[in-house]
């Protein structure tokens, strides 16, 4: 997000980690990032990489470890929650870790990034017509829990 032209992630770049998220799912991943191939230069990150389960975060790392030998220039991203920081794999890539601090403090500025990738350029009878300002992407809240969201 340091430049309004820079890309959104795709979604093979990108692993949301829950305590379900199983070993094949952080594999498949991991393989992904650190097998050389003509992709391009992706920068994978795994977000709440805390969460996964002690088995699965040990298998990860085996992988890792295994993995890594053969590139040198992976991008990858561990992102977790500060306050779980003593979990697995926080405390195997301390050694990596660094704190950071949002580059865009502004929620205009990250509306503005947002709304500018998720517009769709030619409105059509697609169901991004049915989003405010022709977003392909919206959020549908209530207070009021079962009103048919």
């Amino acid at each position: 997000m340091n430049s309004p032209d820079q890309p959104l992630p795709m979604f093979d770049e990108v692993l949301l980690c829950t305590p379900q998220t199983t070993a094949e799912e952080v594999g498949l991943f991991l393989r992904r990032c650190l097998i050389p191939c003509s992709e391009g230069e992706k920068i994978y990150t795994m977000l709440y990489a805390d969460e996964l389960s002690y088995d699965v975060s040990c298998r990860a790392e085996e992988l890792f470890q295994h993995l890594q030998r053969y590139n040198s220039a992976y991008r990858l991203v561990i992102l977790c929650n500060c306050e779980r920081e003593h979990s697995y794999i926080p405390s195997v890539f301390s050694q990596y870790k660094v704190h950071v601090v949002p580059q865009r403090s502004s929620l205009a500025e990250i509306q503005q990034y947002l709304q500018q990738h998720y517009r769709v350029a030619q409105p059509s009878s697609s169901a991004a017509s049915v989003f405010k300002d022709n977003m392909c992407v919206g959020i549908v809240s209530s207070k009021r829990a079962g009103m048919g969201k």
